[in-house]
């Protein structure tokens, strides 16, 4: 049964109890929206649209790509004898599954039934392996902390009064109990022997069977989740260890299968070892974490990489293939069930950002920047290139809101767009709720398999707080996909340039506040060749599907313009000219692009052979294609590219740099912000400085490209962040080693210009 009016959210237009006040008649001028189907391209992995636990028919509706047997259950999950342990998520006791023929048994077990069910739906299987060497001793009921032996406690399970909480009736732990009470020693032979039992039963990782392994779940939680048997938070070298010998078991009992790891909880699993997490929760260490401290003073996720890299180099065999991270929003009520008060629910929209954005501060205890993906992305690419990232859990909250389901839609695009290679969510929504409503707007928004397209294009927003906006290009037809998130309170009408599309009509889908119970086919929605202007309702998503090429009898594109060639050059200002394309309909008009390190992307139309492009910057390089449309919507390749330099300026320069840094003995953390304090924009820098003595040096950097040689320290900007405007200012960092004295360096220079 889907939801009823009853159920509606706050919504974060004002309310009246609990139900969303009509929208304006009149509709607000709403952000300009852009899509460039020519720039930005790259594919889309299916496995970002994946889920934990999901019920088999939304996984067969959705045509769910991957699923994900997981939790802190499966830390301890014994096949042979089919039984979990609940851990501290319910008073660690040993919970056989319901199972049919326990006499088969491992044939027939929970993660059988698991795997032939996600067969069944055409679904890849991530299957969670114990790495913390216990796991559950057999199918009888038990408890790792008996009020029996080890007395009175602050909690027992209702249901089983002798299980407590672990606490003692003052809120202190118990410690000193005996693991065996619940659990049997399982090292790496145990998981050669679940791996080729599935294997068995359903084949190779390559030939239909279970594809993905997950290296156990949260380890660096152990000490807290599992304490009943792993009281001692989990430290590098051991981490590091476990992993080589769990993960190549996996290998080498089915050598295509892929590993994730080390499936940490969240940003701090970067950066601390469980080790550390246990020592400094406990004495507030966070300055100096030991474990860390012992290793160079290197976050852990950047070492867990390299030593995955050595394993290879030493063994000729990749044990890791997925840098697995969880990420739960931190802050308040975002990821809980409810949706929350209007405050909550715009929060939980804003706090998506921290997935990508490096200007979103995360408004919780971290207090930083995030950069979820981009960071991850970054840390393999540097530490062990090849490493695909995966988020195998995650979860905004909401469920069964509509406001739940906005943030879901846009977590979703972002994945596509920022080039996440896998998630699962943490766990699946049921049927009926508007967060499975998310889901089917990528997955299936006509309820006969209609999907966003595979090959994510360039798509932006003037102010993506209010319209979010994703695009991609469908392999099949070629249609272009558009998604658009109305995360506002007011309905908003807003222009759609459109470069690379075709004119025609768009198929319109949406799913808002007007009718929670589905997905709705709107009218269609007409579309030139440039684009069009539509309203998006008030908290909505819609998906726009615009055919490419539909004028009946005519699908040749033109031929490619001829090389442009600079006409008049000045700072900021190139007049171009070109031969023109040839077509059997007619050429009406081309389009000029600017190519650059992100893409390409489009700067102005002409219906001739001529243009203009302004507002450039001076002295600055610069490279053009020119691609030409005709009647029916073609588009023609690009034409070949002309590289000009714009003229220089009269220097207008100036910049200005601050150094912080967070010290303790031996280690240092530095900040370092970066102002553009001329009248001209810089357009990618390099910041260069000497170090007072030859002690101090650069560890691990993050927000730019950093370099050491002797005392000399060069940082070079990356992509998001190379451009500054006049009065723009971006912020990097490091953290670094130090002997002697730790003094701040006094000189600066910024692109050979001197900063103070």
């Amino acid at each position: 049964m889907r939801p009823t009016t009853a159920l509606l959210p706050v919504v974060l237009a004002a309310t009246l109890g609990g139900l969303a006040l009509p929208a304006p008649a009149q509709a607000a001028a709403g952000p300009a929206l852009a899509v460039d189907v020519t720039a930005g391209r790259h594919a889309i992995s299916p496995y970002v649209y994946g889920m934990n636990f999901a019920d088999e028919a939304l996984a067969r509706e959705l045509r769910l790509p991957v699923h994900r047997y997981g939790g802190n259950a499966t830390t301890r999950y014994n096949f042979r004898n089919d039984t979990t342990n609940r851990a501290s998520d319910w008073y660690f006791e040993n919970i056989p599954n319901d199972n049919p023929d326990p006499a088969s048994l491992p044939d027939g077990s929970e993660s059988d039934r698991f795997v032939q069910r996600n067969k069944a739906t055409g679904t890849d299987t991530i299957m969670t392996v114990p790495m913390i060497g216990w796991v559950a001793k057999d199918r009888a009921r038990a408890c790792g902390f008996s009020v029996a032996k080890y007395g009175p406690q602050e909690s027992t399970d209702q249901w089983a009064p002798d299980c407590g909480n672990g606490k003692k009736p003052d809120g202190t732990l118990i410690t000193g109990n005996d693991p065996e009470d619940t659990s049997v020693a399982a090292g790496p032979e145990y998981v050669t022997d679940f791996v080729t039992h599935l294997k068995g039963r359903f084949g190779a990782a390559g030939a239909g069977g279970v594809r993905f392994y997950n290296l156990d779940n949260e380890p660096d939680l152990w000490h807290s989740t599992h304490r009943d048997v792993r009281p001692v938070g989990l430290g590098y070298d051991e981490l590091r260890d476990r992993t080589y010998e769990y993960a190549a078991a996996i290998k080498a009992a089915d050598p295509g299968a892929k590993t994730l790891g080390p499936v940490g909880w969240g940003l701090n699993s970067i950066f601390y070892s469980g080790l550390d997490q246990d020592t400094c929760s406990r004495t507030g260490c966070w300055s100096n974490p030991p474990d860390k401290a012992a290793h160079g003073g290197q976050d852990l996720g950047p070492w867990y990489l390299d030593r995955m890299r050595e394993y290879e180099q030493q063994h000729g065999t990749r044990i890791l293939d997925y840098f697995d991270v969880h990420l739960y929003p931190q802050q308040s009520g975002v990821s809980g069930s409810a949706a929350g008060d209007a405050t909550t629910q715009a929060l939980r929209l804003r706090s998506t950002r921290q997935l990508w954005d490096p200007t979103y501060v995360d408004e919780s205890w971290i207090n930083q920047p995030v950069r979820f993906i981009p960071r991850m992305r970054e840390l393999a690419d540097q530490h062990y290139p090849g490493t695909k990232i995966a988020m195998t859990e995650y979860s905004w909250g909401g469920y069964g809101s509509l406001n739940g389901a906005l943030a879901q839609a846009d977590v979703l695009g972002i994945f596509g767009r920022e080039g996440l290679d896998l998630a699962s969510l943490w766990t699946a929504p049921t049927a009926d709720q508007p967060v499975a409503d998310a889901f089917r707007i990528y997955r299936n928004y006509d309820g006969a398999g209609g999907a966003f397209g595979e090959t994510s294009v360039r798509a932006t927003s003037a102010e993506q707080d209010k319209l979010a906006v994703y695009a991609a290009e469908r392999t099949a037809d070629k249609a272009l996909t558009v998604v658009v998130v109305n995360k506002s309170g007011d309905d908003l009408t807003s222009p759609v340039a459109l470069t690379g599309a075709s004119a025609g009509t768009a198929q319109v889908y949406r799913y808002s506040g007007a009718d929670l119970t589905g997905i709705v086919r709107e009218a269609d929605q007409p579309v030139t060749a440039d684009g069009f202007t539509a309203t998006f309702p008030a908290n909505s998503v819609t998906h726009l599907v615009l055919p490419r090429g539909t004028t009946p009898g005519d699908t040749k594109p033109p031929t490619a313009p001829g090389k442009p060639t600079a006409g008049t050059i000045t700072a900021d200002s190139v007049a171009l000219s070109w031969a023109p394309s040839t077509d059997d309909t007619g050429v009406t008009g081309y389009d000029v692009h600017r190519v650059d390190a992100a893409g390409t992307v489009k700067v102005g139309s002409a219906t001739g052979t001529t243009y203009t492009v302004t507002g450039l910057t001076p002295d600055t390089p610069y490279t053009f294609v020119v691609t030409a449309r005709d009647a029916a919507g073609n588009v023609s390749a690009a034409s070949p590219g002309l590289a000009v330099r714009t003229a220089p300026a009269a220097s207008t320069g100036g910049c200005a740099i601050g150094w912080t840094a967070n010290s303790w003995p031996g280690g240092f953390t530095a900040t370092v912000t970066i102002k553009n304090t001329g009248t001209t924009a810089i357009d990618g820098w390099k910041l260069a400085f000497d170090f007072p003595t030859t002690g101090q040096k650069v560890g691990q950097g993050w927000s730019a490209t950093w370099k050491q040689s002797g005392v000399g320290v060069t940082a070079e900007s990356l992509s998001w962040n190379g451009r500054l405007a006049p009065g723009a200012s971006t912020s990097i960092g490091f953290n670094g080693t130090w002997s002697g004295t730790n003094p701040a360096p006094t000189a600066f220079d910024l692109n050979g210009r001197r900063c103070g």
